[in-house]
């Protein structure tokens, strides 16, 4: 691909209107009446501390109170917890940024905390951000199932096979959390789908006096994002979709799921080299003498730890072959979780030392989080039946990506999830305007390059995508490459774009986009 510059990106306003793209530079966002039914403004206020995460000077917290069902508009409601930042420099405003969070599962309130100063830093103020926790999540409406505590763990509810293989525990335990869920989970459980978030998202908007808003997304949230842009194409100023998965409606979070084996070979050599290099000699995190050996050494500790499980720091929870391979699932996602995965192997290498659990291994999740992190993924689209070869599919995707040992494509609950109405995922299609921009990683352990090319060409002209040569999951202001953060943060700022789709280089190498 050849250079471009922001010279040669610079579209006229003329043109920019023939392609439906956003207008010039600083043109703000018309605010005549919202689009869309009438909503109360929120009453907006100081936001309470949350966990892990101070909150921003600034930053204000507020509830959108929202149809339990949209096709009930007068009846029930549910709450759903939103905060905002306002732009520092409001001479430079043009609107409003939304920030849908990932997961599913993920706060918006606490992103927009972790993010919120690098982003209006970002789009030079802009932007007043804005994001909220979806249903289910943080502050807003929640509901849970009586999972068991044992079944509320990650490696329990994510589906790893038994050490010799074998998915009858998986079968079993999928069985009893889905008719827990039905049983104890109510509506609210049910209306937890990508397609009501869009739906509260929108009434976010038009709380917000706003006719259009620009949108991150991120990771499920770029999934969000671009099923918002096919609902409502007028009512979307610029997008970002970081991180993308495939869109296919027959497989959006089943095929995700399984995508994340392939996902974890491809970034697996990152971490191989990072753990070969003589620098970690110093660190005493050096694995092994050269790259091709860290896989053998990674996956030999995990046979033995299947075989005798270490007592850890944690009472009760030992390190076991299966939490020792969700951990590198864990540590995948950011080239900084390589050093504590080591550290993790060096511990479990010690006889004599008691390896200190990652935090999200650490112990069962709340019945409400682990009810979340099934509901809309099972709620969204039809998954494949118990009956429908999950024990040959794992044994042979074992044997194709042992880093995974067939998790990924193994049965959930989401086989016995039982339906009020048939889910209809939306058809994400090239109609709309031409205004969205995805960047994406060569190696994303979660959303691999595979699903998000497969996004872009759903979506044809209306996009461009910038891939980005280092690892990693979450690119835009999340990996440290410079190149990708100023492409983005350009086109949310100015409307420029890549007149094609680009590529900027690794963190090590030159920032200039090719």
């Amino acid at each position: 691909m050849t250079n471009w510059t922001r010279k040669a990106l610079l579209l006229t306003v003329s043109a920019a209107v023939a392609a439906g793209t956003p207008t010039a530079v600083g043109t703000p966002v018309a605010h005549g009446r919202p689009a869309g039914p009438a909503t109360p403004p929120i009453g907006w206020g100081p936001c309470a501390p949350i966990a892990g995460t101070p909150v921003l000077d600034g930053q204000q917290c507020g509830t959108l109170r929202v149809p339990l069902d949209y096709r009930v508009p007068g009846g029930r409601t549910v709450d759903v917890a939103v905060a905002r930042l306002r732009t520092d420099r409001p001479e430079a405003r043009r609107g409003t940024l939304v920030v849908i969070p990932g997961g599913p599962g993920s706060s918006g309130i606490q992103r927009l905390a972790q993010k919120g100063e690098a982003l209006r830093a970002a789009t030079e103020g802009a932007y007043d951000l804005v994001s909220l926790d979806p249903r289910g999540v943080g502050r807003s409406t929640r509901a849970g199932c009586g999972i068991p505590a044992a079944d509320r763990h990650l490696v329990t509810l994510r589906s790893w096979p038994a050490a010799d293989g074998s998915i009858t525990e998986n079968v079993e335990r999928a069985r009893r959390t889905a008719h827990a869920c039905a049983r104890d989970g109510g509506p609210e459980l049910r209306s937890f789908t990508t397609r009501n978030e869009v739906r509260d998202i929108d009434r976010l908007r038009a709380a917000l006096g706003e006719r259009k808003v620009s949108v991150w997304g991120s990771s499920y949230g770029s999934y969000v994002g671009a099923v918002y842009a096919q609902e409502h194409p007028r009512r979307v100023d610029r997008l970002v979709l970081d991180s993308t998965g495939d869109p296919d409606p027959a497989r959006v979070a089943y095929g995700w799921l399984s995508n994340m084996a392939p996902g974890a070979a491809d970034r697996f050599p990152d971490f191989a080299a990072w753990a070969a290099d003589p620098a970690r000699d110093a660190e005493g995190l050096r694995l092994a003498r050269h790259t091709e050996g860290v896989e053998p050494l990674f996956l030999a500790l995990a046979r033995e730890l299947d075989r005798a499980p270490r007592e850890s720091d944690v009472p009760g929870v030992p390190l076991t072959g299966i939490r020792l391979r969700q951990a590198l699932q864990l540590a995948l996602y950011s080239d900084s979780a390589f050093a504590p995965l080591a550290r993790l192997i060096r511990s479990a290498q010690d006889p004599g030392a008691r390896p200190a659990l990652p935090r999200e291994l650490a112990g069962a999740l709340p019945d409400e989080d682990a009810a979340l992190t099934m509901a809309v993924v099972c709620n969204d689209v039809r998954w494949p039946g118990p009956a429908s070869g999950y024990a040959g599919r794992v044994a042979a995707d074992r044997a194709r990506h042992p880093l995974t040992g067939g998790m990924p494509v193994n049965i959930t609950p989401c086989a016995f999830w039982k339906y009020d109405e048939e889910p209809r995922p939306t058809r994400i299609t090239d109609e709309g305007p031409s205004n969205v921009l995805m960047i994406q990683s060569l190696r994303d352990p979660a959303t691999p390059l595979a699903g998000a090319v497969k996004m872009r060409a759903a979506l044809g002209d209306r996009a461009r995508m910038v891939t980005v040569g280092q690892g990693g999951h979450g690119m835009y202001l999340g990996n440290g490459n410079a190149c990708g953060d100023r492409v983005v943060s350009d086109f949310l700022v100015t409307g420029e774009r890549p007149a094609r789709d680009a590529h900027c280089p690794d963190r090590a190498a030159s920032d200039r986009v090719s």
